[in-house]
């Protein structure tokens, strides 16, 4: 589920791509920013459906064991804990995700994607989880689901055959893939064993993020002129050519919210710019973007909104 910050990030990709290709339509930007945000969703429906992929490659193994001109005994009587796994069984059976799945046209069909889930499979055969998990065939409902997410984070989310599709399947997902993955687990660890699983909404009130992402970027884009002289007004004996991009680009939002989003704590903003700094851009960028933007609090307030 996209929360703020999420949020904040996507906007910051889009308008660092935007000021550095001096785009000018505002309109395209904006359905970009949509484009990003659905495409975000179609990647957590991909890695839901990478369970059943799974279990069927892990199915086929058995049956080819089976063809076998000698199969042994446990050819004959495989150990199925890993293939009746209720909750990727859950997983796999909800209507809502079949559904999702069906809609956004999202699938794991075809033979090169098939291949790829062989080879996953190969790697869940050699993992500790696995091993562990095998030996015993009386598992809870708790276990299970412990195992599902820890087979989640070893074969699936650090999968570099998966990581390879998303990356050619969407620019958007570069990104995109540790949240999608944390959306993920959240969804595992909420299956209960009476209901249907449900996969999680994109947003929790859509109408109010998506207005908040949208009038953050526009907001940026159509006061750019402004928040330039703002900023060089403050820093002293610096030009804002020698300003990092990136770090420009955050105190251009930051501004966007000090003075158009009433809602949003001056506190809240200053930090979240902050955090956002220390993985998008130089290594003393949080102690700058510190510095202006509590220089503009300090100037600006809440008096101008």
């Amino acid at each position: 589920m996209l929360n703020r910050r999420h949020l904040r990030i996507k906007v910051l990709h889009l308008l660092y791509a935007y000021y550095q290709s001096n785009e000018e339509d505002l309109k395209k930007i904006d359905k970009e920013l949509t484009l990003s945000m659905q495409r975000m969703y179609d990647m957590y429906i991909y890695l839901l459906l990478t369970f059943e992929q799974i279990v069927r490659a892990a199915e086929n193994k058995i049956e080819d064991r089976k063809k076998k001109i000698r199969p042994s005994q446990e050819d004959l009587n495989p150990n199925l804990s890993f293939v009746k796994n209720k909750l990727i069984i859950k997983i796999s059976e909800s209507k809502e995700l079949n559904k999702l799945s069906n809609t956004r046209k999202i699938n794991w069909l075809g033979v090169e994607n098939q291949e790829i889930f062989r080879k996953v499979f190969l790697s869940v055969l050699d993992s500790e989880a696995y091993a562990l998990f095998m030996k015993d065939q009386n598992h809870d409902f708790e276990q299970q689901r412990a195992f599902t997410i820890q087979l989640f984070k070893d074969s699936i989310a650090n999968s570099p055959l998966l990581f390879n599709f998303f990356d050619e399947k969407s620019i958007y997902w570069v990104d995109d893939l540790d949240l999608c993955c944390s959306m993920v687990i959240k969804s595992i660890k909420s299956i209960s064993i009476e209901d249907e699983f449900q996969p999680l909404p994109l947003f929790k009130d859509e109408e109010d993020e998506t207005e908040f992402a949208h009038d953050l970027l526009r907001k940026t884009i159509q006061n750019d002129a402004e928040y330039e002289s703002i900023i060089s007004g403050l820093v002293s004996n610096w030009e804002t050519e020698r300003i990092a991009k990136m770090d420009m680009v955050m105190l251009k939002m930051g501004i966007t919210e000090l003075l158009y989003f009433q809602s949003v704590p001056p506190k809240v903003t200053l930090n979240e710019y902050i955090e956002i700094s220390k993985f998008y851009s130089t290594p003393k960028s949080n102690i700058f973007i510190n510095g202006i933007l509590d220089q503009i609090i300090q100037k600006i307030g809440r008096a101008h909104v």
